[in-house]
Formats: C-alpha cells, structure tokens, sequence
C-alpha cells in the first residue's frame, strides 16, 4: 500500500481493541513499547510516517441495542455489546497517543432522535469533550497534547447552537478541526472555526458521494465502500473527471465483477495500463482463480487495487481544483459513470458477527463451514468401492467427491 498510494493515513476504532467487559483490561494497553513508540501504532504496526485517527466506533458502526448514558455510549465489541464510559475513552487515548482523535458523539446511527433527546445531546457531546481536554491536557498550559476533533452533531444548527458556541467561545484553542456524521450539517460550523479540517464519518456509497461531500466542504473521509467492494469480488475501473462525451451519458460502470467464468482465461490485469502491484504483476485469471478458491490472497490484490484506484481519484479531484474546474468536471464525471457499483455473482469472504447487523430470528449469513457426515457415511457405506480407473466424474457418481464450480 505504502508503495503504490499516497495515502497516508489510517482510522481506528477503540471497540475493535476493548473486551464487553470493563474489568479486563485490553491487550492494546499493556502492549510493549520500545525508543518511544505509541501502543497504537505499534500493536497495528503502523509506520511512523502514517497519520493515525482514532475514534469510539468503527465506520460505519454495527447499531447498538441499548441507549447511551450521561456517562458514555452504547458500542459493539468483537465479544458482544457494551458500554464505552467516557472515562475509559479518554484512560484508552492517553495510552494509545494517536494522531488525532475524535471526541465523543451523543449520536446513535440507527434512530432519528426525538424532541426530548435533541435537547440531551449537545450537552452529553459537551461534557465528554470537556473531560477529553482536561484528560489530554499538557500540565504546563493544559492544551491537548494530541488534535482533538469536536463532533458536529447530525441535527439542526439550531438545536446545537448552545454547544457549539461554547467550544468556539471557550475551547476554541482546544478543537483542532470538525467529525461529521452528516454532511448537511456542515453549515452549522461557527464562522470562525470553518478554516479547520472536517473529517467525514458519512454514508458514502461510491464516488458520486465523494464529489458531492467535497462540493459540501468536507476535507477527509473513511471510505467504507472500498472495502465493500473488494469483498465482492469487485475491480474498481473509474477515474476522474472520465472521457469527454460527444452527447449524452455513456454510463460506464464503475467496477468489474471478477467472479463471472469470462475471467477463467483472461490473461490482461484488471485494468489496462493501471501502475499498480496486482495489475503489474498479476492477471484477471489468476486472481479469479483466488476467489474460486477462496483464497484470501485474491482480496488482498483486490484491495490493494482499489485502494489505487481511489489514491488517483483523490489526485485528481486536488488537481481539478487547483485547476478551476471541479464543478465541470463532476458534471462530466455523473454523465460519464453509473451511480451504483457492480452488483456481484459470487461470495466474499466469512463475515463476523460483529461486521454486520443482526436482527430476531434472522437466518444465517454464512452458511455451515462444517456439516454432519451421517448422510454421507450411509450412502459411502451402500456404494461399490471406486476401481483405480475411475476418473472425477465416476467418484462423483458414487458419492466420494463433489465438483466445484
């Protein structure tokens, strides 16, 4: 990644390193550390030059069942749901020393907040970052010690005025820059705060939001979609702003779907005259190959494919307003492009449960790794033994193997 992008920076989530239970200490916070190294960056061997976010819940977050407190919010942990104190976060952060790192949010993504809890969740946002700065805070002129992100809360400027006039009257030395869970909401920004950086953790679905989220103001992204689409075995082929147009709209996809058998043979990369490592190095059959046998390895080409792909795209979004010519060029770029990614024709790999979410009485996701062999054992126990000239079809015949496709 580090030689075929230049992205230099990397979103972790505390619930991806804390047990459901508050009295078990974390590994990440014993981890060893060596010549004055942070415990976050070395526990995910991140290179020093690598800029490091850190945040309450991973993106986008798995919906917690219970409410938040006055004292902190509900998570999801690879163990089951819990409860983030804010006093754990802010013990966790002085720990872990990231680079940035984002306040607390009294925001629950999977409810539309109601009259009563508008009016709670400016104050609880306050308070937490209130106990982050005093937790952070350097003994000689109490400032944080590390950037502090302040959220914007995904509600009406209005019902957040009272919070967001405080930070800018009383802790503007203290917000380093803006987290935001709504793009819309970016207009609530006091005016004289709207010069620092705004960090998106927004619904993005694929590059049209990207350009819409950029046209809004926003500055940095966690882009889950990437991610999303390398688990579907997807190659990302757009670019930006995409071909001049005679007329009309041409509607050139966005991916290539590697799982259909029309890659079986296909000895070109994923995409031509791409620098990156898998197309340099590898070929359409060879990573179709990967996936048919779920070889984890396929992803990982993938990824690190998409992840170019995306690198360029920024590239040259920089480039189109240094240029003068970001608005035309999203023009030409909606006209040019579907909106929507590939929709995939094969499996990605096993999801965990804390990757998605669960509802009652819902079936599984995966099917069972292993099954009973009861079935199995009666039919091999009634068929005759295979003779040593029987070929693949034979064994399959009899029941001693299986074709796969």
């Amino acid at each position: 990644m580090k030689a075929d992008t230049n992205i230099r920076g990397i979103y972790a989530a505390l619930e991806d390193f804390i047990e459901k239970s508050v009295e078990k200490i974390p590994v990440i916070h014993d981890f060893p550390l060596q010549n004055g190294e942070t415990r976050l960056r070395r526990f995910i061997a991140l290179q020093e030059d690598a800029l490091l976010v850190t945040g309450p819940r991973r993106h986008p977050p798995v919906p917690a069942r219970a409410a938040n407190t006055n004292t902190g919010i509900s998570i999801q942990t690879a163990l089951g749901f819990s409860t983030l104190e804010s006093d754990d976060y802010v013990e966790a952060v002085q720990r872990m020393r990231p680079d940035i790192v984002l306040s607390m949010a009294d925001y629950e993504y999977s409810k539309r907040p109601g009259a009563k809890r508008v009016e709670k969740m400016g104050d609880r946002t306050l308070a937490w970052f209130h106990e982050l700065v005093a937790g952070l805070g350097d003994e000689t002129n109490e400032l944080p010690q590390v950037a502090l992100f302040a959220p914007v809360l995904p509600i009406e400027a209005g019902q957040q005025s009272d919070y967001l006039n405080t930070l800018q009257q009383d802790l503007s030395q203290c917000v380093s820059g803006w987290v935001l869970y709504d793009a819309a909401s970016i207009d609530a920004i006091p005016t004289a705060m709207r010069h620092l950086p705004r960090f998106g953790l927004t619904d993005i679905r694929g590059p049209h939001e990207i350009l819409d989220q950029v046209s809004l103001g926003l500055d940095a992204f966690v882009l889950s979609f990437i991610g999303d689409a390398t688990d579907a075995g997807i190659a990302l082929t757009f670019t930006f702003p995409g071909p001049e147009l005679s007329e009309g709209r041409s509607d050139l996809a966005l991916g290539i779907d590697m799982w259909p058998n029309t890659h079986v043979s296909d000895v070109s990369p994923l995409v031509e005259d791409c620098t990156c490592y898998a197309c340099r190095n590898h070929h359409r059959a060879f990573i179709r190959h990967l996936l048919d046998a779920k070889e984890m390895l396929a992803w990982v080409l993938l990824q690190v494919h998409n992840h170019h792909t995306v690198d360029i795209f920024f590239a040259n979004i920089r480039q189109s307003i240094r240029r003068g010519t970001f608005e035309r060029d999203c023009e030409l770029f909606d006209k040019a492009f579907q909106r929507d990614l590939p929709v995939t024709t094969g499996k990605g790999p096993r999801l965990r449960g804390y990757q998605v979410k669960s509802g009652p009485a819902e079936p599984r996701r995966n099917p069972p790794a292993f099954q009973s062999l009861e079935d199995a054992h009666k039919r091999l126990a009634e068929a005759p033994l295979p003779s040593s000239e029987a070929d693949g079809e034979d064994l399959e015949r009899q029941g001693f193997a299986e074709k796969l496709t």
